[in-house]
């Protein structure tokens, strides 16, 4: 897809500029979300989301990203975007996606 948003520090190019503004944090290390739990601070709401569960509960961490899931099917879903598996296959136009999300707002260009 289109990406229009694209940051002036690296050059990076995003579909939607909300994720512009989130990226941008990295480069100017603003941390705006901050755990009650352990008073650290994060760059966006996700990585909070996903920080609070090491005071909550069990960890499912990607080894080559970081990111942190709930339960081991999220985890093992993700994993997919490090090994290329497209495992969800359009009907229409025989097009793989790796996540079945992906496929369903793919779908959408069929149907008009």
């Amino acid at each position: 897809g289109e990406k229009p948003y694209k940051c002036q520090d690296c050059g990076k190019c995003f579909t939607a500029s909300s994720f512009s503004v989130s990226h941008k944090r990295f480069h100017t290390e603003e941390k705006p979300y901050k755990c009650m739990a352990c008073r650290k601070s994060l760059i966006t709401s996700s990585m909070l989301y996903q920080h609070k569960w090491i005071h909550t509960g069990e960890i499912y961490k990607c080894n080559e990203f970081g990111k942190c899931f709930s339960n081991s099917d999220s985890l093992f879903s993700h994993k997919r975007i490090h090994t290329g598996e497209k495992r969800h296959k359009c009907a229409e136009c025989e097009k793989c996606f790796i996540n079945s999300s992906s496929l369903t707002s793919h779908k959408r260009i069929h149907t008009g």
